[in-house]
């Protein structure tokens, strides 16, 4: 009988969904850059394509190959991180149904729901989902949806999976895990008890800082067929170039995340022995709180991670304009370094509210360079204050 193991990651992130052009052989899929198909007769449609919007075979090709990473048996693809955010609290919501959201979440889906979902009628809850306590007491009100990030952005948070999607399953909740930061090179939700994966494909996935693009994966086929309504009826759905960006990306994530951990591992602990870091927030660390969670449902602690400055706001915003090789720019997840300041950029629209991040934060993505030159970069940009 043939061996039916599963291929491993770095096998799936090279071949799912990548089949050799059948006509040419060509070993990478065409791009196929078309806004309709030619039909054999009315209804006639070949491979079932019929118009860009409700489907195209490079599209069809990045879905594949991230449903293979997750383990999971469908992906949709959208324009953006958040328009599949968007396209799956669409698909699941109604007037009078609560999201419970963890207090450390990413501004643009805090805002997403709050300023676009809650006007529609949900109720929306955050919470801090490491805080067993205060999770079970926010389950004493029926829940539609439990909302997950972890590692989380920018804090670092680390939620324990497997006990929060048992919690959710008890309470009747959906389970939702935005899995951006870990990526699947790092960490697997639906294998833990997610119901719902959700990515920014622009940060990890694609891993060059030159795509947008969202995905939303699940095993749950009913669930899967309303969010993929969504995509072709609400019409946000990812370009053709981009889907094989994303999918060309994707074929080095094993890889790069590898580098991206090692590289960043160093300059945390770097970071956490300097003057004038007040505080690191990364897994890695022995004196994470998440550390032992971590280590568990990750393998790996991954390429992000904050710092605190002990000069307040004010280190905090120098540090950030004044190194050269992290790059001061939003987003994340790319090849190259980039640094931020997440209370005037990433998380801008959570200022005052109970997901404010601290005025003496920075955020860090770790690129690929070589790790002495940007711990250099950083060592010198730390001298300047």
């Amino acid at each position: 009988m043939p061996d039916q193991r599963l291929p491993g990651f770095a096998t799936r992130a090279v071949h799912a969904g990548q089949e050799p052009d059948r006509t040419t052989g060509s070993i990478t899929p065409a791009i196929h850059q078309t806004s309709t198909f030619v039909q054999d007769g009315i209804g006639g449609l070949r491979e079932g394509y019929e118009y860009g919007r409700s489907g195209n075979p490079t599209r069809t090709a990045f879905e594949q190959q991230v449903a293979a990473l997750e383990q999971g048996t469908n992906a949709v693809a959208f324009a953006s991180g958040l328009a599949a955010e968007d396209g799956l609290l669409r698909a699941v919501l109604a007037a009078g149904d609560r999201v419970l959201l963890g207090d450390d979440a990413y501004g643009g889906t805090y805002r997403l729901l709050k300023r676009i979902h809650e006007p529609a009628g949900v109720r929306l809850e955050t919470v801090d989902l490491t805080d067993a306590a205060a999770v079970e007491a926010a389950f004493a009100e029926p829940v539609r949806v439990l909302w997950i990030e972890t590692p989380t952005n920018p804090l670092m948070k680390v939620v324990d999976i497997v006990a929060l999607a048992a919690a959710g399953h008890a309470n009747g909740a959906l389970v939702v895990v935005d899995n951006t930061f870990a990526s699947p090179a790092l960490q697997q939700p639906l294998a833990l008890g997610a119901d719902v994966v959700v990515h920014s494909a622009t940060k990890y996935l694609g891993g060059h800082s030159d795509a947008l693009g969202g995905v939303v994966v699940t095993s749950d086929e009913a669930l899967a067929e309303r969010v993929r309504f969504l995509q072709f009826a609400a019409g946000a759905v990812l370009a053709p170039f981009e889907a094989w960006l994303l999918t060309r990306g994707i074929k080095t994530l094993d890889l790069r995340m590898r580098r991206h951990t090692e590289s960043a591992g160093a300059i945390a602990a770097q970071l956490a022995a300097h003057p004038a870091v007040e505080r690191v927030y990364y897994p890695g660390l022995p004196d994470h709180p998440g550390h032992d969670i971590a280590a568990r449902q990750m393998s790996g602690s991954g390429g992000m991670l904050s710092v605190a400055l002990a000069g307040g706001e004010a280190a905090a915003r120098s540090l950030a304009e004044r190194t050269r090789l992290f790059a001061l720019a939003e987003s994340l997840g790319g090849v190259e370094s980039l640094i931020g300041y997440p209370s005037l950029m990433t998380h801008a629209s959570v200022r005052g509210t109970p997901l404010a991040v601290p005025e003496n934060v920075v955020r860090l993505s770790v690129g690929v360079e070589d790790l002495a030159d940007l711990q250099q970069d950083l060592e010198d940009a730390l001298r300047t204050h």
